[in-house]
């Protein structure tokens, strides 16, 4: 087994560049987030956040750059990484013919969680995310609000030491948002979260810290009083930098 590297930072980000030809995913994107720390990743549609996110999770290797988790190189110890990862892409793709509680636990016995490990995690996840009602049900019959939580259900399910959330509050009707809310506020105590979200309001109530990037490249990094910027308006602020004011 690699030994674990001793981390700076638990998500590092070092010039990472993701190239289609002539097209500009992102470039040189660096940013490092702490254990213990919620940061929000902001951007307009196009922007490259989710890319970065697939660099930061191994979906995607990168044209230049590194992407580390926990220490560990994605490109050259994805495996060691990925056991550290808990991670939800927006509209990620689920088994249909199967229930939550079949899907989480076939998904706990691929990561090779013991029997007792499991039980212990399934039982969180139902109660955490709200899926008692829908425990049972084909998740083809799920509402979309149903289907992402049962990904956040999955990204949670290996109580992994770095969450990647892209839009974990889609879908969900405002209990529902309250609730995972609270959820993220609370694992945010101990782990490493990187959330990606265009309700901004959704920044100032969860998140420390702001990676804001455009065209690819990372326009601020700072704290949410500074995304307020002069006017003390996150929206006005993001709509200045991102080219969107009128």
């Amino acid at each position: 087994m690699t030994e674990r590297p001793t981390p700076s930072a638990m998500i590092e980000a070092q010039g990472l560049s993701k190239y289609y030809g002539p097209f500009i995913a992102t470039e040189n994107v660096t940013f490092s987030v702490p254990t213990g720390q919620v940061a929000a990743f902001l951007g307009p549609n196009g922007a490259g956040k989710s890319t970065t996110m697939k660099l930061l999770t191994g979906f995607l290797s990168p044209s230049a750059g590194v992407a580390r988790i926990g220490g560990y190189d994605m490109a050259t110890q994805r495996i060691e990484a990925s056991r550290l990862i808990g991670y939800l892409p927006e509209n990620g793709p689920l088994y249909n013919e199967m229930t939550p509680q079949s899907l989480l636990k076939y998904l706990g016995q691929a990561r090779g969680m013991t029997s007792a490990q499991l039980k212990k995690r399934l039982d969180f996840v139902a109660s955490r995310c709200s899926l008692e009602d829908v425990w049972g049900k084909q998740i083809s019959k799920l509402s979309r609000g149903y289907r992402q939580r049962v990904g956040m259900a999955h990204a949670l399910l290996h109580d992994p030491a770095v969450l990647i959330l892209d839009e974990p509050t889609s879908g969900l009707d405002p209990n529902q948002t309250y609730q995972v809310r609270e959820l993220i506020r609370e694992l945010g105590l101990t782990k490493t979260i990187l959330l990606s979200t265009h309700i901004l309001t959704e920044v100032e109530a969860v998140c420390s810290r702001v990676i804001l990037i455009n065209r690819g490249r990372v326009l601020l990094d700072g704290n949410v009083e500074q995304m307020r910027g002069q006017h003390h308006d996150i929206e006005s602020h993001f709509r200045q930098l991102t080219g969107g004011a009128a």
